[in-house]
């Protein structure tokens, strides 16, 4: 039978060869099987119908073959077969590609272009196709990514989740935006969703806590050159878990892995919590309790200050009626004589300290408040008016140095204030304590009793001396806030320094304090400072004051009358009478500043109102 078969076949193949090219003359197409007459040694007709291309003549991409006898007499010249006719998508986002660039065609990576099946979207034979070529990449598959896949787990990363299948960009320069934005993107891709990653069970709060560290907020705000992408601490390929001692995030390779941005690290500098959540009680209690503090004591101070602002505008707005209708009935109770004079209540270094406080807390606020709100549209927008990030890193640096200077001046003038000065009288604890000072005595318990119960109408306003108890609060806030901000700040701008001595984990305190402490700092002076010193119905719409250092004798009277009567009994009032008022010129250029300083501050506060309740990150 089988000799029968062996001498039939290749005469009914002759017959088949001889018939179908004048059906072929006749228009109709050439049938797969008189290809594969010639061609079965190569090609297995069963394999070939069982392919993805099993339903498609050969003549579908081989379309240079019309005429069969010219073809099997060498007449006609195959030419390169054209993917393109069909797969337009694929040929679109492959001509695109870094492997056209390389002169990587279809076939190259399709070889088994007659036999190719569908592959169902399992991952596994992306990566054997791949590691083909990329053999130097193979470490992927002992990596935790490489050997879920090859466990069959399709939620796992194989080469196509971050590279694509042919839409695969070239990485360039490896400081390059693109490229370093790279090593970030296609990680969130996959770890950003909570149900893959909770199935699989992975940590599920990597993207958000990156996202609030100092390196997720610049990525975020579209600058991920300046900063370590997840690609740089955890390898592109050769993902380990930290547990495996080959793994780049193991605590003995973190020095070395660190080392690669911050030259300086040291084993302590290590032991920052790279994914730290300070919601986490039980993993991180330092951050959860730092963190705790921290907003108690923004609730705290606000709620109180708010409510005092508030109670003040509404008595202050009562007031100023009844001084309006005394004067229109024609009672005017108490008129202060040549209440027009000037008088001296700063000196131009008081003056010259608060303007560099004004510039400094702007400018740290300007280029500090984007960085904490990194995902709303207004913070990117700043960050591309300073021209980046670096740009704005720098401006935030050139302030701090403005703060230290000017708490340096605040300083030496409070020890030439109780050791130095001839005018004031006693040693330097009665200084310290005595009506010319900023530091908090019982009187000012006496200021805020006679205040509160002027503001529930229970006694009239107090008169005070020569500082307000909100005066010496905002004096004291200043060594609080460069504890804690300047503190911290300096932590965050030399961290390689500070870990020297201090654990990694330190940076992580100094994050929440720094970043809770500059929301304190900015939301008080933006909005209680300004309102007691600037928006309180008797000052509105801003007290100049401080710009020239001169208020009339009416205005001491009235707002600092117990100061007035102590200069009288002492005879040295005429001591503080100004000379001659500040020039036109002047008063125009830093009362158009000061009018600026407040809209900005305005504006903030409406942007950071807007954040939170856009739900913006912390």
């Amino acid at each position: 039978m089988f000799q029968i078969l062996t001498r039939v076949l290749p005469a009914l193949l002759l017959f088949l060869a001889v018939v179908r090219p004048a059906a072929a003359e006749q228009g109709m197409a050439i049938d797969p099987a008189t290809c594969l007459g010639c061609h079965s040694n190569k090609i297995s007709a069963a394999a070939f119908a069982a392919s993805v291309h099993g339903k498609n003549a050969c003549t579908s991409c081989h379309v240079e073959i019309t005429d069969l006898t010219k073809h099997m007499k060498g007449e006609v010249k195959v030419g390169k077969v054209h993917c393109e006719r069909c797969h337009k998508k694929e040929n679109a986002e492959h001509y695109n590609s870094v492997h056209v660039q390389h002169d990587v065609k279809c076939a190259d990576c399709h070889t088994d272009i007659h036999t190719h099946t569908y592959w169902k979207k399992d991952k596994r034979i992306v990566v054997a196709k791949c590691i083909q070529c990329h053999d130097k990449q193979a470490v992927y598959r002992t990596s935790v990514h490489g050997k879920s896949v090859g466990a069959g787990n399709q939620d796992s990363a194989a080469c196509n989740d971050c590279h694509n299948l042919h839409d695969i960009q070239p990485l360039g320069d490896p400081k390059s935006h693109s490229n370093r934005e790279f090593h970030t993107k296609v990680c969130m891709k996959c770890h950003s969703d909570e149900k893959m990653m909770q199935r699989n069970g992975v940590f599920n709060v990597a993207v958000k806590t990156y996202m609030e560290s100092y390196h997720g907020k610049n990525y975020r705000l579209g600058f991920p050159e300046k900063v370590a992408g997840c690609a740089d601490c955890h390898t592109a390929h050769e993902v380990l878990p930290a547990k495996d001692p080959k793994s780049s995030v193991n605590q003995q390779n973190l020095v070395k892995t660190c080392s690669v941005c911050h030259k300086n690290a040291s084993s302590l500098f290590t032991k920052f919590y790279a994914h730290g959540e300070h919601t986490d009680r039980e993993k991180f209690p330092i951050l959860y309790y730092t963190f705790i503090a921290m907003t108690g004591l923004l609730v705290g101070t606000f709620a109180v200050f708010w409510l005092h602002s508030l109670l003040w505008m509404f008595r202050g707005f009562v007031e100023n009626r009844e001084k309006a209708a005394a004067i229109m009935e024609g009672h005017v109770e108490h008129v202060v004589p040549e209440g027009h004079k000037m008088y001296r209540r700063f000196k131009r270094r008081h003056i010259f300290l608060h303007l560099l406080v004004i510039i400094s807390f702007l400018g740290l606020s300007l280029t500090g408040l984007p960085l904490k709100f990194s995902d709303q549209v207004w913070a990117k927008l700043f960050m591309q008016l300073y021209g980046g990030s670096a740009n704005a890193g720098l401006i935030h640096r050139i302030c701090a140095g403005i703060t230290f200077v000017y708490f340096s001046g605040a300083i030496f003038l409070s020890i030439h204030f109780l050791f130095i000065r001839k005018d004031i009288r006693g040693n330097f604890l009665q200084r310290m304590f005595g009506p010319d000072s900023l530091m908090p005595n019982f009187r000012d318990i006496k200021d805020v009793t006679g205040m509160v119960r002027w503001f529930l109408f229970r006694g009239p306003k107090p008169t005070f001396e020569r500082w307000t108890y909100w005066e010496k609060f905002d004096f004291i806030a200043v060594f609080w806030g460069m504890f804690a901000i300047g503190g911290s700040g300096l932590m965050l701008w030399f961290p390689e320094f500070f870990g020297y001595f201090l654990p990694g984990w330190a940076f992580n305190v100094a994050t929440i304090v720094h970043s809770d402490e500059a929301l304190l700092a900015t939301g008080f002076i933006f909005t209680v400072h300004f309102f007691n010193t600037h928006g309180r119905p008797e000052k509105f719409p801003m007290d100049f004051v401080i710009f020239n250092g001169q208020m009339s004798k009416h205005e001491f009277v009235e707002e600092r009358g117990d100061q007035w009567k102590r200069y009288e009994e002492l005879g040295i009032t005429e001591q503080f009478r100004a000379k001659h008022t500040s020039g036109i010129a002047y008063d125009f250029i830093v009362k158009t500043f000061g009018f600026m300083a407040v809209i900005i501050g305005l504006t903030l506060v409406v942007l950071m109102l807007f954040a939170f309740l856009a739900g913006g990150t912390h």
